[in-house]
């Protein structure tokens, strides 16, 4: 068994955000040039064979590491990721990075709200005022009456349902399926699918965009060790709230690198939707304690 250390997990977590969000850098820089699903191709193929080689080092066997209680509703997490991966990406190439991020963050009060109807969990009156206050803040971002109803202004608050619903599915499959077999699930149903769609959508490469390719795909195995390695040394209620950095890291690339503009609703909305979200995983701490 895995020693208990919360700092290590909180400085993993830090780390984490820090190359998720040169992810995002890459995906965003290379999608103003290339198709969405050719740039998820080519990245769940290296994620595949990570997830893999992890997996069976870890259960001994790849048989043991793919075998399921769930295989149906493993497919559709799988399913569900890449969809948000694909949604999040052209939201980065039309929003950008700041705004995707600012009503993305929303995540987990969709993940509070839905809890109660997916997995029978109560929802006390503090996290649903939380929930209500944090989409005042995405109303804010989103600007009702302007561009709130456009297709390009939902697709973070799309990324961010799917998100959730990927979150809650897969802590229904954990109850009986181990992280490992998830990951390889993830990885390999995602493999298949993003290499259907994406081996229709090849377009050539300039060699100093193979370089940023491979540095997306390395930082996205990178990332998730440091994920899988956080959760090991630490508690997830503990170092979950520190996931919220990753919107000051890649508003900070957006700002400096894509000369995105921070505009006050962007700041205002997403300061709400951050209180209500770190409000939000704290009463789940307490409850889980209590």
């Amino acid at each position: 068994m895995t020693t208990q250390n919360t700092r290590l997990g909180i400085a993993l977590m830090v780390m984490t955000t820090i190359v998720f969000s040169l992810q995002d850098g890459l995906s965003r820089q290379l999608a103003g040039e290339y198709n969405v699903f050719m740039i998820l191709m080519i990245r769940y193929i290296f994620f595949a064979v990570f997830a893999l080689a992890i997996a069976r080092a870890q259960a001994g066997s790849m048989a043991a590491a793919i075998r399921t209680h769930h295989p149906i509703w493993q497919t559709v997490r799988a399913l569900l990721l890449i969809a948000e991966m694909a949604v999040m990406v052209y939201s980065f190439k039309l929003l950008g990075l700041i705004e995707t991020h600012a009503v993305f963050t929303s995540y987990p009060l969709i993940v509070a709200a839905l809890s109660g109807p997916i997995l029978r969990e109560k929802v006390g009156w503090r996290r649903w005022t939380a929930i209500m206050i944090g989409f005042v803040g995405v109303l804010i971002i989103l600007q009702p009456g302007q561009h709130v109803f456009s297709t390009t202004a939902l697709l973070p608050l799309l990324a961010a349902t799917l998100f959730a619903i990927y979150g809650l599915l897969t802590r229904y499959v954990s109850r009986k399926d181990s992280a490992n077999t998830s990951l390889v699930w993830t990885a390999v149903v995602g493999a298949i699918c993003a290499t259907a769609i994406g081996v229709f959508n090849i377009d050539p490469m300039t060699p100093h965009d193979w370089l940023l390719m491979l540095a997306l795909s390395v930082c996205g195995m990178i990332s998730h060790w440091m994920l899988i390695k956080c959760y090991e040394v630490a508690e997830a209620s503990a170092v979950q709230p520190f996931a919220f950095l990753q919107v000051g890291f890649v508003s900070l690339i957006g700002l400096f690198f894509f000369n995105e503009t921070l505009e006050h609703r962007v700041i205002i909305g997403g300061a709400i939707v951050l209180a209500a979200g770190l409000f939000t995983l704290l009463r789940e701490r307490a409850k889980a304690k209590a």
